[in-house]
């Protein structure tokens, strides 16, 4: 059962030649390091603790990039832990492995050198030890029960020594990734309400420094990373976006708002003009002829009239009771499809919507106000108009304005990532009679509320 290395001889380690200062001596064997020597207070931390094989071996699988270690060493771990008993991880006793260099190649399809080089890997990590015999070879013995005696290779003890501390170390990292996924959702979200912005106010003709605006996304839009990076730089990336948003949503809404002064300004000079227009005797007023006459008013010639003066005879309308015609004329539109909520209700629940509509058009006071704003942000958020007329289609328009304001606030907290689709689903469920918006909102008024 010869070792890894090429050659026996003294060990350079705890159990090899020191000089007189109690140093490692070099003997051509193994170069001792810093990682060996933690390696094997690991061992020695580890064969005075009691951890489940199976637990060992998730814990640094889980944190196994992070501490550097590579697929093929992860491999030649397995093939060793394959080697050791669940007996082997109880408290006071070590799990070794003196595995041949020849089964191990066989079983993994390593080199010699690959092997040597993954086993050196895996214990620079601080995940095994070497335990080197006397004259550098591997071998062990167990007794009837299967307890090992005596035992001289690879010492798997560091994996239980640092099980938990690499649990907690897993648990630190999938809180990052989690964080890391949140903010590049709202780094999204903020990149969407830019650009759709920017598209809005140069389709629309706005007076503004687009130009300048459009300049500066496309310069944070390169800083995107293309790899893996931390939390703080996604954080301070966000911080630029929210940034720029501000400034291109302050920009939008003062062009937004002196356009809409001029074309008031403009309408209220057209009333005018119309009106002096319509007052002037001197104009050709183009429509029904009028007949004068000696009545006290004029008799308008209307097709009634024509068809009299033919010999058509007209059927009499018949008529309507002044009560009847008072109550028709009192009767309400017939109401829309709709949800048992109030307005306020939903602004409540929905605050990421309520702000945009304050933003574009002041207090909301009914559901045409919901319904208006909520066409209006449709694009923002890439909600196609065809996705659009079908949720009005098949939820009616008050539904509808409830289920895109509901669309709108998920997606601006990153909880949507497609809007439109999203918005499809709920069409469908409705079908289905399976959608239940007053839940839902009431569901996140509750969770504001927790």
């Amino acid at each position: 059962m010869e070792h890894l290395s090429s050659a026996p001889g003294g060990a350079a380690g705890p159990h090899g030649v020191r000089n007189g200062f109690g140093l490692p001596v070099n003997t051509g064997w193994r170069k001792a390091s810093a990682g060996l020597a933690r390696a094997e207070e690991f061992a020695e931390a580890g064969a005075e603790i009691n951890v489940p094989k199976s637990r060992a071996f998730v814990a640094v699988k889980r944190v196994g990039s992070h501490i550097g270690l590579k697929p093929s060493d992860l491999m030649l771990l397995d093939t060793l832990g394959a080697f050791t008993q669940a007996q082997d991880w109880e408290e006071g006793r070590r799990p070794i492995v003196w595995a041949s260099n020849a089964y191990l190649m066989a079983q993994t399809g390593f080199s010699l050198s690959a092997l040597k080089r993954h086993a050196r890997r895996l214990a620079e990590a601080g995940v095994i030890a070497f335990k080197d015999s006397p004259n550098g070879k591997r071998w062990g013995r167990r007794d009837e029960n299967g307890v090992i005696i005596e035992a001289y290779g690879f010492d798997l003890s560091p994996m239980a020594a640092r099980a938990e501390e690499f649990e907690a170390l897993q648990a630190e990292l999938q809180a990052e990734r989690e964080l890391c996924q949140f903010l590049k959702r709202q780094i999204t979200v903020s990149r969407r309400m830019i650009r759709a912005r920017l598209e809005a106010a140069l389709s629309g003709a706005l007076k503004g420094p687009w130009g300048q605006l459009q300049a500066v996304f496309e310069e944070l839009l390169g800083r995107l990373p293309r790899r893996i990076v931390a939390a703080e730089t996604l954080e301070r990336l966000l911080g630029w976006f929210r940034d720029l948003q501000g400034k291109v949503e302050a920009a939008y809404l003062k062009a937004a708002r002196t356009e809409d002064s001029v074309e008031k300004q403009s309408l209220t000079k057209g009333k005018r003009i119309n009106k002096t227009h319509k007052m002037n005797p001197r104009e050709v007023i183009s429509g029904p002829h009028i007949q004068i006459t000696k009545q006290p008013e004029p008799v308008t010639c209307n097709r009634s009239e024509t068809e009299q003066a033919a010999g058509v005879a007209r059927k009499p309308e018949p008529a309507v009771p002044i009560e009847r015609a008072r109550k028709d004329e009192a009767q309400p539109e017939p109401k829309l499809r709709g949800v048992a909520l109030d307005v306020p209700t939903i602004m409540q629940a929905c605050p990421e919507f309520a702000q945009w509509a304050r933003d574009l058009g002041g207090y909301l006071k009914d559901w045409g106000d919901v319904y208006r704003v909520a066409g209006q942000l449709r694009p923002m958020i890439g909600v196609s108009e065809h996705a659009w007329l079908e949720a009005q289609e098949g939820l009616g328009k008050q539904a509808a304005a409830a289920a895109m304001v509901l669309v709108f606030d998920k997606h601006a907290k990153g909880e949507v990532a497609s809007p439109g689709g999203y918005l499809r689903g709920m069409v469908e469920k409705a079908g289905a009679g399976e959608l239940h918006l007053e839940r839902s909102i009431y569901g996140r008024l509750s969770g504001q509320a927790a």
